[in-house]
């Protein structure tokens, strides 16, 4: 993981990957009930408006939804419309009354006013208007994912998120984190770690267009099982993390330049690369090869979570995804996964 975070939480991704696995006529499609481990899910907007991603995403499969991004101008107000998120989140939640919702400020092309907001002089009213988003009763928060990714992990990074902490948990609100553990280790104390309800664990980008000298796989099995057991040795209970799960892939070879434009969501994979659902990765004749989590990973990582009583899983980014009525949609695979 390094740059701009291009598909992880906040960066540019073009929209456009092997044998396609077969149905599970066996299996209806499943709506998690409460007592179910999570499903979290992020859904992206450039602009700062979720209706139209809302109203194309399954929100009966999702037990949470984080809005990304919500990032401050220099006097720390937050976007976006007010009058275009109530449509938003008054959509979701017509189509799943139970849903969670959150809004995350920061990814990984933040607002340049962030660094200098979280600074101990400025943070408070920063905060006060965080909370005040966060706790105003017509849009229901459940809560604010703190997503402050690579240089915004510095000195000012634990004081204010212990403010922000405390400042929700008063008022009765959850906070989140969506982390890496490369960013953890370097720089984030246990105690700090200890201030989040639930950690959203950033367990992709291994490798990528920025270092085209390693292609391969950049979310392996391997790595979200090392990246879990990892928060756990830092002393983050399994209730408390969540295993992120990419609905991307990179290009590597001479016909996938070392820049963003690498990047493929998986519903361009699959629906360019027929049968590429059952696999990760595709060779692209004359192009090089695209490594990705197709339907047999995902369920593997599922599978894992559950078996270790984790909280859920994650996901980056839901309308990167097939519609959830396609067989190879990952999103219907993680609801066939979940014991």
């Amino acid at each position: 993981m390094k740059m701009t975070k291009l598909l992880l939480f906040g960066a540019l991704i073009p929209l456009l990957a092997c044998s396609k696995p077969s149905p599970d006529k066996a299996k209806p499609d499943k709506a998690p009930p409460a007592s179910r481990m999570r499903v979290q899910a992020y859904l992206f907007s450039w602009n700062g408006n979720w209706e139209t991603p809302v109203s194309t995403a399954d929100m009966a499969k999702v037990s949470d939804l984080t809005l990304a991004f919500f990032n401050p101008e220099a006097n720390g107000d937050l976007g976006p419309d007010r009058a275009a998120l109530k449509r938003a989140v008054d959509a979701a939640r017509t189509k799943n009354s139970a849903i969670r919702i959150y809004f995350a400020i920061g990814g990984g092309s933040p607002s340049a006013h962030l660094e200098h907001l979280i600074k101990p002089a400025n943070r408070n009213a920063f905060i006060a208007k965080i909370v005040q988003l966060a706790t105003d009763p017509g849009y229901g928060f459940e809560g604010v994912d703190v997503d402050l990714e690579n240089d915004l992990i510095n000195v000012d990074y634990a004081g204010f998120v212990s403010a922000l902490g405390t400042a929700l948990h008063a008022n009765k609100k959850v906070m989140t984190a969506a982390l890496a553990r490369w960013t953890t280790q370097q720089n984030i104390a246990d105690s700090t770690l200890k201030q989040f309800d639930y950690i959203n664990i950033m367990s992709y980008d291994e490798t990528g267009y920025w270092n085209p000298a390693v292609p391969g796989q950049h979310s392996s099995v391997a790595k979200a099982v090392n990246d879990f057991q990892y928060f756990k040795s830092r002393g983050v209970p399994a209730g408390k993390l969540l295993i992120g799960l990419p609905f991307y892939g990179y290009g590597f070879g001479s016909g996938f330049p070392a820049t963003e434009a690498s990047a493929r969501t998986y519903s361009q994979i699959v629906l360019t690369y027929p049968g590429a659902a059952g696999r990760d990765s595709t060779i692209v004749s004359g192009a090089g090869t695209i490594w990705y989590n197709g339907q047999p990973t995902i369920t593997g990582k599922v599978q894992f979570a559950a078996s270790e009583k984790a909280a859920g899983v994650m996901i980056w980014e839901l309308n990167q995804d097939l519609p959830s009525t396609d067989e190879r949609s990952l999103l219907r695979t993680i609801q066939q996964a979940i014991p």
